[in-house]
């Protein structure tokens, strides 16, 4: 899914009412004398500058109308600035440009100030910059279409606004993180092409598309026939194939660089930032794949929109033919990309833990973290073909490794048992781990195999109730469609053509000398 904002952007600028009902006042609300100690250098501003005598000057009105036992001290007499200016914090958009070493350390210039009559002000980074939400219709100042063609505007302009967004927050990644990792030598130059893979190359790309959009307006902000475009276009998208393709190993050695201090810090330093948005790296990489399954639906709303007499009637269809098997290849290859990289991770103990059902195995249904019946937190992957049970370590590099834990199970000799919540823990496997001190269980199923003396029987709990219905409907999937492939594969081999050879001799009479030997000539 696309990441959505929801969370508008506040300006850290006061408003001037604002400003004319602030005081300076303590933690209870009381007003408070004046530090005349000098306070720490406070960077100022020169929009600022100019308005300090008259800011001096209101505060001291200010204080002069109010009861005299309140005991004030003048502003004007004070010693220091410190207390009768608030630090400034540029504004989000003006620090864009600003380096993040200089806009971090403004910020923490700001926190040590000694108790002194500060205005309540915002910090302009702890708001994500606003992204621009307008509608179609707040575009144009009339007009006289129907409801239907009213929303099928706004679809559209729905899709042109979102080319614009995911082209700036690429651009963004370019500029903030692609190219000052290498120069800063947080990244190799492997590791940032590892990581980044060809995101560079989506930006014309997607360039290419708004700009045919934005030519298909009209004079009256409209666009008549969006089809024949999208159909034209929509092949280019073959290039998300290697770059999504990438990302599995690529968020494998992001996490692992992580653990450096250096690539932590900077990346802590430009999510805190406020062109961030409070997104991270990762949710940046992986805006594009977000973007290429919203087509789909994009197209299909406005499909629904389109009336039957309209040029659109014949293009929509096909175009929406043609994303939605991209999107199939885009996902069948990333699928196969991650079951080949889970497969390298995966150390074996024992060579009998080497079944030829891991190796054959194409993609994955799911994985992810589970209990044991002692309690041990298990990595699981359930392969096309087979079930892994594993213990995640780290590598001499760091590199995550999964140790084959126990046996592994073809999926076609699965059993597979739901344990309802609340069934007695006292017994058996589930004394003390599962119950948590309590006597009843939650969240647990077992696996088991129908012909193999070495596997035993799995007890795994997932972590909630949600977790544990997804795993048992990919297992039950999971071992039907193994099972039908079995069948099938047993029918093939069954049905094979026998030996031409044999098939004569079937034929031959055994009382026959003759024709055996009129066989054995020919």
């Amino acid at each position: 899914m696309e990441v959505e904002e929801t969370v508008e952007t506040r300006t850290s600028w006061s408003t001037a009412q604002g400003e004319a009902h602030s005081i300076p006042c303590d933690h209870a609300g009381k007003k408070r004398k004046q530090d005349p100690a000098p306070g720490p250098a406070i960077r100022i501003n020169e929009d600022e500058e100019e308005d300090e005598d008259d800011e001096m000057m209101s505060e001291h009105m200010r204080d002069s109308e109010e009861p005299s036992n309140k005991r004030v001290k003048p502003v004007v007499k004070s010693n220091s600035l410190t207390g009768v200016i608030t630090p400034v914090k540029t504004p989000a958009l003006k620090r864009i440009g600003q380096s993040i070493s200089r806009s971090i350390s403004f910020r923490t210039e700001a926190r040590p100030l000694p108790p002194a009559a500060l205005r309540p002000r915002t910090k302009a980074s702890s708001f994500p910059r606003r992204r621009n939400s307008q509608c179609w219709s707040d575009t144009v100042e009339s007009h006289d279409l129907t409801a239907k063609e009213i929303k099928r505007q706004e679809v559209i302009y729905e899709l042109t606004q979102g080319e614009r967004q995911l082209i700036d927050d690429l651009s963004l990644v370019k500029k903030v993180y692609y190219e000052p990792m290498l120069k800063l030598d947080i990244l190799t130059e492997s590791e940032r092409g590892q990581i980044f893979g060809t995101l560079d190359s989506l930006i014309p790309l997607h360039q290419d598309l708004l700009s045919r959009l934005e030519r298909l307006r009209g004079s009256e902000k409209t666009v008549g026939q969006v089809g024949p475009t999208l159909m034209d276009w929509f092949p280019c998208l073959e290039a998300y194939v290697t770059y999504c393709c990438n990302q599995v190993g690529a968020k494998a050695l992001l996490d692992q660089k992580k653990q450096e201090k250096r690539v932590e810090h900077f990346l802590r330093l430009c999510q805190e930032s406020s062109f961030s948005r409070k997104l991270d790296l990762w949710n940046f990489l992986d805006l594009p794949r977000s973007r290429l399954v919203k087509y789909p639906l994009l197209l299909k709303e406005i499909q629904k929109c389109t009336p039957p007499e309209h040029p659109d009637e014949d293009s929509l269809p096909d175009a929406l033919d043609i994303i939605q098997s991209i999107v199939a290849e885009v996902n069948k290859k990333t699928g196969e990309a991650e079951c080949q990289f889970y497969r390298r991770g995966l150390a074996y103990i024992e060579d009998s833990q080497r079944l030829q059902e891991i190796q054959l195995s194409r993609f994955l249904y799911c994985h992810g973290e589970l209990k044991n019946n002692k309690g041990q937190r298990l990595h699981v992957f359930l392969f096309e073909l087979a079930l892994v049970l594993s213990r995640p370590t780290e590598d001499k590099d760091g590199g995550q490794v999964f140790h084959v834990y126990r046996q592994p199970l073809p999926n076609y000799l699965i059993n597979l048992e739901e344990i309802p919540d609340g069934e007695p823990g006292g017994g058996g496997s589930f004394r003390g781990a599962f119950t948590g001190g309590n006597d009843k269980v939650k969240n647990c199923f077992r696996v088991s195999s129908r012909g193999r003396s070495k596997a035993h029987p799995y007890s795994l709990q997932a972590n909630d109730s949600f977790s544990k219905q997804q795993w048992i409907t990919c297992l039950r999937r999971a071992i039907v469609q193994s099972r039908d492939r079995t069948s099938l594969s047993s029918q093939s081999q069954l049905c094979l053509p026998p030996d031409p050879i044999l098939c004569h001799i079937a034929d031959l009479s055994l009382s026959s000398d003759t024709d055996l030997a009129d066989h054995n000539s020919r």
